[in-house]
Formats: C-alpha cells, structure tokens, sequence
C-alpha cells in the first residue's frame, strides 16, 4: 500500500533497505519503509537538520523512465496541494534527486486505514455516514477544482485523531488524480484504477469524472453497512464486466437490518448510468447530512471514549544534532588534557580538534541559518494554504449554490416538458371543440353548450401557454443563474491556477536555498566524523581516556530509541559507533 502513515501497531521496518538512512534532495534523510505501491516507495524521512518528521515518497527504480507516470507523480502534488482541504493530505515539497528520482514529501500521518476497520465487519450506520460525509466534503472541493482521484477504495482512506476526535479522515494517494483532463500523460485505451471500486465507465475504458468518484463512494458506503464489496470474482476482467453490466446487490438482502436510506443512497450511487447518480458530491452531501440528522450521536468522535488508546506520535530524532557536536568537541578535549597532561599533543591530534571545534560552530551557525530559511518557507506555505483555502471555500459555496440551482433547473425543465405535453393536448381539444362550434354556426345550431364548450377548451390551451410560459422563464433565470455562477467558479479557478503557479515558483528557489545549505551541513557531518574517527584513532587505547570514550558514546544517543548503538545511532553518531566498534 502507497501512503503517508505510521500505523498505531506492527511489524518493524526491514533494516535491509539499502535506501535507509540515505539522505533526499540533500535534506530528508529516510528512517523507516512505510509501504509500496503501484508507483512508489514510501518512507518515514527526517529533514537533517530540523526536526521535521515527513513521509516521502519515492518513484520506483523501474518506472524512473515511464515518463507518464513521472508526470503523474508531479500532477499529484499540484492536484492535492490546490483543493487543499483538511480531508486531503498535505503535500510539503516535489522535486528530482540529483540522481534523477522523482520524490513527493507528504504530511506524516498516524492513523487506521478503512480497510482495517471494515476487515472486522460491517460498521454502524451513524458512523459510516459520518465516515462518508467527511470523503464527500473532500471529494466536493476537489470536483469543484477540476480534481478527480480516479482510485478512490477503503486503503486510500485514512482515519486519524484530530481536534479531540476519531475517525477524522484524510484521503491519501491522488496518484491519478487530473487536472481538466490531461489525455498526453496516459496511454491510449488505458484502464487504471482497482476494480472492485471501478465505475462503469472507467471498466469501459472511459476517462474518468466527478461521478466515477461517486460510484466508488457507493462501493465504500455498500462495504460499510454490510461488511462485503458489491462485486466480488476471482479475476479482473470478470470484476470488470461485473461492474459494466451486473446490477448490484439490495445491502438489505445481505443485511437485512441494513439501513433503509442507507441502502437508497448507496444503490443510487452505484448506477449503471451516471445520469441517474447524485448530480454531484454537493448534492450527496446533502442527502447525506439530511440522514445524519436523525441518527444518533458519535460516541466514538471523544477520544478514549471507547477505550481505544491514541496512536503514539512519530519516533524522536536518531541523533541529538549539530547543536550537540560542542558537546563533543568538548569531551574529546577533556581526553586530549587527560591523554596528553605535559601539553605536548601530537599535532594531528590538535588539528583534529581544532578541526572538531570549528566544524561545530560552523555547522551551529549554518543550522540557525537553514532554520531561519524553513521558518520564511513555512510563512509562505501557510499564507498559500490560507489563501487556497479562502479560493477553495469561495468555490465551494458558489459550486453548492450552483449544484442547487442546476437542480432546480432540471426540475423545471421536467415541469416544462410536462407542460409542454398538456398544452398541446389542450390546443389539440381546443381545435376540435372550435371546429365543432364553427360547424355548428354553419348549419344554424345555436345551442350555447356548444360554444361554451369551445371557449372553455381555448381558455385552458391560453392557461397552459401562460404556464408554460412561466416555467420556461423560470427555468431559463435559474439556467442563466448558473451561467453566472459558472463564470465566477471558472474566474477564481483561474485565479487560483496563476497564483498557485507563482507560489510554486517561490517554494521551489526557497527550497533550492535550503537544500544547498542543508548540502553544506552534510559536508560539515561527513568532516566531522572524520575528525572523530581519526581523534578515537589516538585516544582510544588510552586508559584514562574509557570512561569519556563510553560517555561519547551513550549520553547523545537517541532517548527511547530501539537498544543496540547502531540502531540508536545516525549519520555522524554511527559512524563514530562503527569506528570505535572496530577499533
């Protein structure tokens, strides 16, 4: 599975990554393997010098040279990072090794992947539509800035702690995420997404939309009031044809205790044709919060209601810091005075530490420098996120008040057609009771039934006119209304793109700058450690020296990390470890 997360509980990451410990982009030194997926390695990363944990996401050795879906990757960031919603994850930075690997630097999330949860069965009908609310309300923003994700399924739904409760969603993995259609990045004929989630459409080869995210909302909603997917086969292509033409299960036939609305919405979601489907995810929202109002409350939204521990935070840095390397510079100084008490130190001893005291008071200054920088990148980010958000919420009202009026439309052009049918029954009378009458004037029948009967049948074809008349104005104001609505979506998502351009810019040389110092940093580690090494080199053999050797090497260690140095120990810690190790 292809996320950003830590699980509360599980298996250790493999330490036979090669990659572990490596450093990204000259800053994002990687800790642990969090998961795989269909176009990437994911990590938990560190940034080297200030104390930022991120999961970083690294495209697959063997697809560095499938362009499209390099190209994918970066659309991903840019997708996510402009809907900029709480339910979406956050995307920190993007950018290609020096190596030429692609990597994605993503919000470091602990949480409970919905597929976990729904492996235990089905799950109660307040909190799946409060789980499904919270994907709608994200999937809206999303739709409305020209986003589809493409591969919506219970593994890309996180649900998290935050703000003092449960199951706050974040939907993970826009790896197929478009935005307005990019049909250059995918190959001809192209099926992408998993099956079991797959829309008609999609299972037809179709380029997906807003309403092939719906459909797979209808599939995660089906698993939550009952416990199984709605379409289940031993191969892809049988899933397939299944999604394209078989009609989905009654959840009540499966559950018969299964919710009455719940089972309405969810078989609505999951029609054939996507005419007959939610118009969008503003209307499903409010189909959805219409039900949420006559259920009963979350007991599970209060933390530790249920007795379920919160998921530890992420783990602690694996080294102290350049701001400890003074602490070292000091204690090999202690050694030389207590190994060399008549002064006279070898002269590479006294270059060692020399060099130990200046690479410490350089790499201090350079950490204040490269923290200063974040602290100026960080500014920026929060005054885009602030102002996407700002962008974002504007759309959504105007896309919610547009889904309404678009509705309403709709149901006026029934009422006209409709109307349109009776008046022309109603002028079809009419004719016939007029012809009857001037038939009878002809043959000198002046009986006022007759001409009642035809000034009552025009009459009514006048009031049909009047009425369709009226309803077509109506509908033709709404339709105008949401001409308009569309025009301020359409400007503000314009909008939206140039600045997001301009800010993407400004990150990009801002993290330029950081990398470079951050660069620099790593030289001063690589310097220093080979000024420790070549210091234990003379002081180690030295008994009145043990005592301060040991001490170097436990009181920087990592609190709470896992026992054993080399694991406790990173970057220059290590290999100082190693170097006394052998020696």
């Amino acid at each position: 599975m292809e996320r950003a997360i830590q699980r509360p509980a599980g298996p250790k990451a493999s330490s036979t990554d090669p990659l572990i410990g490596k450093v990204v982009a000259g800053r994002y030194r990687l800790e642990a393997r969090l998961g795989e997926g269909g176009m990437g390695v994911v990590y938990r990363a560190r940034h080297v010098l200030i104390d930022r944990v991120v999961a970083l996401k690294l495209i697959r050795p063997d697809l560095r040279g499938e362009t499209h879906l390099r190209a994918w990757m970066l659309r991903e960031a840019r997708a996510a990072n402009r809907v900029d919603h709480a339910h979406i994850i956050d995307i920190h930075d993007i950018g290609e090794t020096e190596e030429g690997e692609l990597y994605l630097v993503m919000e470091y999330l602990v949480g409970t992947p919905l597929s976990a949860e729904l492996a235990r069965g089905p799950m109660p009908i307040a909190r799946s539509v409060d789980i499904l609310e919270q994907m709608c309300a994200a999937l809206a923003r999303a739709h409305d800035l020209g986003v589809v994700h493409r591969d919506l399924k219970s593994d890309n739904i996180l649900l998290t702690h935050r703000g003092g409760r449960k199951d706050f969603v974040k939907i993970l993995d826009f790896g197929l995420a478009a935005i307005a259609r990019d049909p250059r990045l995918a190959p001809k004929g192209a099926v992408f997404g998993t099956p079991e989630y797959m829309s008609p459409e999609q299972a037809r080869g179709e380029e997906a939309t807003a309403q092939s995210d719906l459909y797979a909302l209808g599939v995660l909603f089906f698993e939550m009031l009952t416990g199984q997917l709605p379409f289940r086969a031993n191969d892809r292509d049988t899933l397939l044809e299944m999604q394209r033409t078989h009609a989905p299960p009654r959840p009540r036939s499966i559950r018969p205790d299964a919710h009455a609305q719940g089972e309405a919405i969810v078989l609505r979601l999951l029609e054939k044709d996507i005419r007959k489907r939610y118009r969008d995810a503003h209307h499903l929202q409010e189909e959805l919060k219409a039900l949420q109002r006559g259920l009963p409350a979350h007991a599970w939204e209060v933390e530790g209601s249920d007795g379920v521990p919160v998921p530890p935070p992420p783990p602690p840095p694996q080294s102290a810091g350049v701001i400890e390397w003074a602490s070292r510079a000091a204690l090999f100084s202690r050694m030389v005075s207590r190994a060399y008490p008549s002064g006279q130190v070898p002269q590479e001893v006294q270059n060692g530490l020399a060099q130990a005291w200046d690479l410490a008071a350089r790499a201090n200054k350079l950490e204040g420098e490269v923290a200063s920088l974040t602290r100026k990148l960080e500014a920026l980010e929060r005054r885009g996120r602030a102002l996407r958000a700002e962008i974002g919420r504007k759309v959504e009202e105007l896309a919610h008040e547009e889904s309404r009026v678009m509705r309403e439309a709709m149901a006026d052009g029934e009422d006209v057609e409709k109307v349109r049918v009776e008046l022309a029954a109603a002028e079809k009378l009419a004719l016939s009771a007029r012809q009857l009458a001037d038939g009878a004037a002809r043959q000198g029948n002046h009986d006022p039934l007759i001409y009642e009967r035809a000034g009552a049948a025009g009459a009514t074809a006048q009031a049909k006119r009047e009425q369709l008349g009226r309803y077509e104005h109506k509908k033709n104001t709404r339709e105008a209304n949401a001409r308009d609505l569309r025009r301020q979506i359409d400007e503000l998502r314009a909008q939206l793109a140039r600045y997001a351009e301009a800010l993407e810019e400004d990150l990009a040389q801002g993290r330029e700058r950081v990398a470079a110092r951050t660069r620099e940093g790593l030289a001063y580690e690589k310097s220093f450690s080979e000024a420790s090494n070549l210091l234990l080199s003379h002081l180690r053999n030295k008994p009145e020296c043990r005592d301060l050797v040991a001490e170097l090497l436990t009181s920087h260690a990592s609190p709470g990390a896992d026992s054993g140095s080399d694991q406790r120990l990173s970057g220059s810690d290590r290999r100082l470890n190693n170097a006394t190790e052998r020696n």
